[in-house]
């Protein structure tokens, strides 16, 4: 079926949601284990715990675990600051946190200790700016020190519906930036769960199932049992696995029974356009190495730009990093994401 399709259900008692493109999986959310690490976007009032010299870095103490911030210049233990997770951390690991806090909604995100407002590059008409810059230059004039982006999506929307996103993320952003009383490290705006994520970065789709059994009607308990298999199917026969270990996550490009001069080249363009969504769909992330079907080094610029095309419309921040000596190619990717396996568990 053509069209992008927003299908909502539970999958092993947990709320999921699977975008569906034209027919194939494009994305796939579900909420992790309860219990289990905080959900990157969540705030917490954390206490500083001990430096880590030679890193620059400051070990912090959370509710339930521990958190790692990069840039501690200036903290002392014992102090009081908020934070926010930035990604999921690797298993016996501190999350990694940041004290530049986003309150990120679907038109809008609020900045605090960023002042100024910012309209996405993508909105190109300079009416619509306009109209978004009143819009946001009105509801923010009151708040000193705190700034607003308005994402690409309020393009086009309704200007109730965009003056709503940003009162509500206004008004969390005061309840919670100014709650940093206490001696004790505690939870204060959680994480997206799987149907606000959906909602917030899917944008609106040309068909919502949101009814029991969506996932049932439209095919999604076959797509995501797939996601479990390390082997992809390619075109013409091609297949690739994606096989995540401790150190990085490993993918690698088979022709099959596909014997012509053109059959690795094929078999390679295929799984780039494609590894952005395998990616996104496994919740696999850190460092990616891809050990593509033999091609010649005049045909890897080609694969470069398929590769950068692809990811250039993925949301998950992810560098390109270039081939290896051995010819392989190597990806850096954020963990946004908890892997599949993980969140089943």
């Amino acid at each position: 079926m053509k069209g992008r399709i927003v299908a909502l259900d539970h999958l092993n008692g947990r709320a999921a949601a699977a975008l569906i493109v034209d027919g194939k999986l494009d994305d796939f959310l579900i909420d992790g284990p309860e219990g289990g690490p905080p959900s990157p976007g969540s705030i917490f009032r954390a206490i500083c715990d001990r430096p880590l010299k030679g890193q620059g870095g400051m070990m912090l103490r959370l509710p339930d675990g521990s958190g790692f911030l990069r840039q501690a210049k200036g903290l002392r233990p014992g102090q009081p600051i908020l934070v926010q997770v930035t990604g999921y951390s690797e298993p016996g690991k501190a999350a990694p946190v940041t004290t530049r806090i986003l309150f990120k909604s679907r038109y809008a995100i609020v900045t605090p200790d960023a002042p100024g407002i910012n309209i996405s590059r993508t909105i190109k008409d300079e009416e619509e700016r306009v109209r978004l810059r009143e819009i946001a230059s009105e509801l923010m004039a009151d708040i000193a020190g705190v700034g607003l982006i308005l994402r690409s999506c309020s393009a086009q929307a309704d200007d109730a519906d965009i003056a709503d996103d940003i009162k509500a993320m206004r008004d969390v952003c005061a309840a919670v930036t100014t709650d940093l009383d206490g001696d004790k490290p505690e939870l204060l705006f959680d994480g997206p769960d799987a149907y606000t994520l959906a909602w917030r970065e899917w944008g609106t789709p040309d068909q919502l199932a949101d009814s029991p059994g969506s996932f049932e009607d439209h095919g999604v308990h076959d797509m995501v049992e797939a996601l479990t298999s390390s082997k992809l199917s390619l075109p013409s026969g091609a297949y690739a696995y994606v096989e995540p270990t401790h150190a990085l996550v490993a993918v690698d490009v088979n022709t099959g029974p596909d014997t012509s001069p053109a059959a690795g080249l094929k078999a390679n363009i295929a799984l780039a356009r494609d590894l952005p969504a395998l990616l996104r769909c496994r919740g696999l992330g850190g460092q990616i190495t891809i050990d593509f079907a033999p091609l010649s080094k005049k045909d890897r610029r080609q694969i470069e730009q398929v590769l950068k095309s692809a990811f250039r419309k993925d949301p998950i921040e992810t560098a390109l990093a270039g081939w290896t000596p051995l010819g392989h190619f190597e990806l850096q990717r954020k963990r946004e994401r908890l892997p599949y396996a993980d969140s089943l568990k």
